[in-house]
């Protein structure tokens, strides 16, 4: 791994001010991947090329004839984010060699949802990874095809209710178990792979600017609570992914070559996973014995990720 930057895990910094993501969006009341998204263009800064698939932010963000993005953005199909990204990173690199641009330094980003990351994108994203472009990924993780009408994905936990794999008589919502995709980015051994949560915003900003510095891939997957999905207050966003961080469906960890380490956020004790059930409409059907089961296999998630990891 080659440092780009030199980074100070404890250093006090100050957070960049600029808005890069403008006001006047079009997201949806409460919309935690908005917000992350902001807290991301405050981390990387303006010297910065996102590609970003067809999704809510691409959505929100892109209605002709304006934009919300202060820095050079490229919509792009829903399964080739990182595929594009890869491209212009590789682009940029022959026309600095070629002295047709000039030496600063450009991050390049590859941005999709779960479904446009752990689904439809997932060839794109392992072949970029493979490769070793110096880029970053994120994965905006608001756990089901929000943008189209709430369809499943391999990003929805277990017993959700969407509109594909809706609860019933015959049905308890989602049957599978949400697919752990910062394990299998760890497993293209990659220099950097992190979870971030904009309800926890200096976590956040530290995690994007250390793959930022990290000369290489890096992928970053950010939970992102979208209350017109998940059928919970739009005041509560930040509440909630507080509460998927304390319960341990979503930890907050860190992978640097190999080394995993828990966040400072993380909390030693769990608090039970019905707290964080309990707002949101999508759980609403699951029975007692039902939950009693996520929470045990949350639990052993939690207790094998911790086994490999230790806290900050």
């Amino acid at each position: 791994m080659n440092i780009v930057e030199n980074f100070d895990l404890f250093a006090p910094r100050l957070i960049n001010k600029k808005e890069l993501f403008s006001c006047g969006h079009r997201a949806c009341s409460g919309c935690a991947e908005v917000l992350s998204v902001r807290l991301m263009c405050k981390a990387l800064g303006d010297n910065t090329v996102v590609a970003s698939a067809t999704g809510c932010m691409e959505i929100v963000s892109s209605m002709f004839p304006t934009t919300a993005w202060r820095i050079p953005w490229i919509h792009v199909a829903f399964e080739n984010a990182a595929a594009v990204a890869s491209g212009v990173e590789a682009g940029l690199k022959a026309l600095r060699k070629k002295g047709k641009i000039d030496d600063r330094y450009i991050k390049v980003v590859g941005m999709a949802g779960d479904g446009g990351t752990m689904d439809i994108g997932i060839q794109a994203l392992s072949g970029a990874m493979e490769r070793g472009h110096d880029m970053i990924y994120v994965c905006f993780d608001n756990e089901a095809y929000m943008n189209t009408g709430i369809q499943r994905s391999s990003g929805t936990p277990m017993g959700a209710s969407t509109t594909t794999a809706p609860a019933g008589k015959a049905s308890s919502g989602q049957k599978t178990w949400k697919k752990n995709m910062p394990e299998i980015m760890v497993a293209h051994e990659i220099p950097y792979v992190a979870t971030v949560c904009p309800s926890y915003p200096l976590d956040f900003i530290r995690k994007f600017e250390k793959a930022r510095s990290i000369e290489g891939p890096s992928y970053i997957h950010c939970f992102s609570v979208c209350p017109t999905g998940w059928r919970s207050p739009s005041e509560t966003a930040v509440s909630m992914g507080r509460l998927a961080v304390e319960t341990g469906v979503f930890p907050l960890f860190e992978v640097e070559n190999g080394h995993y380490r828990m966040s400072a956020d993380m909390p030693k004790k769990l608090k039970p996973l019905r707290s964080y059930f309990k707002p949101q409409g999508r759980f609403r059907h699951l029975t007692d014995a039902e939950i009693d089961a996520i929470q045990e296999r949350v639990t052993a998630e939690f207790n094998k990720l911790t086994q490999k990891a230790k806290f900050l």
